[in-house]
């Protein structure tokens, strides 16, 4: 069994192509770049997007080279992905190999991007992120690492191998080298190669997203909900209230993030059990927020009103004593056939870093919007119709700053996303063998002017996710501004 090149069969046809249009496009943008320097003249428009278009000379002509190669450049991109999709290794190599593991994704991307512009006029500011090129490129990109932890996760459907099994002899081999040892029913490939544990780049790549996927979206949503729980209030009423509240989110604040998540994880005071005690407070938070929601709502249906309250906060308490209950703690007050779930030392202390770090500048930015809707005309209607203030902050408020604060969620999960890789770095928190990103990127970094593949796989997902949630707040601040 011969190792896998980068293109395989394809790369006849494909490669000698992929040259082609690269220095086509390089010397596109060279012209582009020395033409607005030398020439003048040609018309100019504006696009959809305000930016200056030159529509004619040789400018206009410059212009299009540009444009035209561009979209070549991705065509040729796409068909290394749709030869990988149709072929797999044996007619794409690597990257055939690696598009193939990926089919579940791409075809589940497919389906959500057909349907959701389909129905776009129906599905509101998300309906409307599809009038935006960089939404759709953004919401792609974030779509794609989440279907990709949802097949991994649940289904198993995408990695090669188990990203802890060490093989040996596959220690730091380069991509494309055979098993050793395969025998039948195992891929035969590492794709991406081995790090310096003979362990799978891909695979640990791809159970990487996993992690990444759970926390800090679920960390993100919880800061929020203890932000917009402290943070309408403080808007809403002022006075001391505010004043206190604001000083608890300016000390937070004063520390330095790095700094308070090295204290936060560090063995010492994970042995005191301060991160559990902040998990069972910080938790809380979901609960009083759906609680005050549905009551502030429905208050003046007390007959829908308490067996929703009943139902919905004796689920959600039991999740939450499920969370913060862990055997071997201080905190274990479920007995182990009511325990639904138990979250990992590492990931809790991690879990509630994140919370911990991003619940104050939440706090601020709600509190400011409160400030600002609360002088607003429909706040004094519904003071008038004697609302009360939780359903003005939760109902007339909260709904009209949507849109800052959605934005905002999305840049959120992606310093998040930073912010795990940075711990996982630096190897704090979670487990030395976990398969995050940021504990890949350390392992593979420490022979990285020998071997690139440990260590680049791993910081390409991560800054794709990134730069997808970048994008995906831009689109939604763009179509947001236009309501």
């Amino acid at each position: 069994m011969e190792p896998l090149t980068w293109t395989g069969a394809a790369g006849t046809v494909l490669n000698p192509l992929l040259i082609i249009i690269a220095v086509a496009f390089a010397v596109s943008v060279l012209a582009s770049i020395v033409s607005s320097f030398v020439f003048g003249g040609g018309r100019i428009q504006y696009g959809p997007d305000g930016m200056a278009v030159a529509t004619g000379g040789l400018p206009g002509l410059i212009n299009k080279a540009l444009t035209y190669s561009f979209y070549a450049l991705v065509g040729i991109v796409l068909a290394y992905l749709l030869v990988g999709f149709f072929t797999g290794h044996r007619g794409g190599g690597i990257i055939g190999g690696v598009a193939g593991q990926f089919a579940p994704v791409w075809v589940a991307l497919i389906v959500t991007f057909v349907l959701s512009i389909l129905f776009k006029r129906n599905l509101g500011l998300y309906g409307k992120l599809f009038d935006s090129v960089i939404g759709m490129v953004g919401f792609g990109l974030v779509m794609f690492w989440v279907y990709t932890a949802l097949f991994t996760g649940i289904f198993d459907m995408i990695a090669t191998h188990d990203p802890l099994t060490q093989v040996s002899g596959m220690k730091n081999k380069v991509p494309g080298t055979v098993l050793n040892g395969a025998e039948e029913g195992d891929y035969a490939w590492y794709l991406l190669g081995g790090d310096n544990l003979a362990r799978d780049v891909f695979s640990r790549m791809v159970e990487g997203s996993v992690t990444v996927i759970v926390i800090a979206p679920f960390a993100t949503l919880f800061a929020f909900m203890v932000g917009i729980t402290l943070g309408l209030p403080a808007g809403y009423y002022g006075g001391k209230l505010d004043t206190f509240l604001s000083f608890l989110a300016n000390l937070i604040l004063a520390f330095p993030v790095i700094l308070l998540f090295y204290l936060l994880v560090t063995p010492e005071i994970v042995l005191t059990g301060i991160p559990s005690y902040m998990a069972a407070v910080m938790f809380i938070f979901p609960i009083l927020f759906v609680g005050i929601l549905l009551n502030s709502r429905y208050y003046t249906q007390p007959n829908f009103r308490t067996p929703l309250l009943i139902g919905v906060l004796g689920i959600m308490i039991w999740f939450y004593l499920s969370g913060v209950s862990a055997k071997g703690t201080a905190i274990n007050v479920l007995p182990p056939f009511l325990d639904l779930f138990d979250i990992s030392g590492g990931i809790l202390v991690v879990f509630v870093s994140v919370v911990f770090v991003n619940s104050p500048t939440v706090f601020r930015i709600v509190r400011g919007l409160a400030l600002d809707i609360k002088t607003r005309d429909y706040v004094a209607a519904a003071q008038t119709r004697g609302e009360g203030p939780w359903y003005i902050m939760l109902w007339e408020i909260l709904p009209n700053a949507r849109g800052p604060l959605i934005v905002d969620f999305c840049l959120r999960v992606g310093y998040t996303t930073i912010l795990l890789g940075t711990l996982g770095f630096f190897g704090l928190g979670l487990p030395p063998e976990s398969p995050d990103w940021g504990s890949t990127i350390n392992e593979g970094r420490k022979l990285l002017s020998i071997y690139l593949h440990p260590a680049l796989p791993p910081a390409l997902a991560l800054l794709s996710l990134v730069l997808g949630l970048n994008l995906l707040a831009d689109g939604l601040r763009e179509e947001s501004l236009k309501d």
